[in-house]
C-alpha cells in the first residue's frame, strides 16, 4: 500500500491534470468558435465552413447558436 503523502500528492497532480485539461478545453472551444463567426462573416455558408472542419452543417450552426 501506498503511503498517505504519496496517495495526496497523486490526487492533487490528478486535480490540476484535470483543470489544465477544462481549461484548455474551453480555451479550444472558444477559439473554434471565433474561427467559425469570422469565417461565416467574411461570407462562408455553413456548408462550406463544414467541408473544411469536417464537421456536419447542422453541427456547426448548433455550435454558432451556442447549443
Amino acid at each position: 500500500m501506498a503511503d498517505d503523502a504519496a496517495l495526496k500528492k497523486a490526487r492533487k497532480d490528478l486535480r490540476r491534470a484535470q483543470a489544465n485539461f477544462e481549461r484548455k478545453t474551453k480555451e479550444a472551444q472558444a477559439e473554434r468558435l471565433d474561427g467559425f463567426k469570422r469565417a461565416q462573416k467574411a461570407g462562408l455558408s455553413l456548408r462550406e465552413i463544414s467541408q473544411e472542419v469536417g464537421l456536419h452543417w447542422t453541427r456547426i450552426g448548433e455550435i454558432l447558436r451556442g447549443e
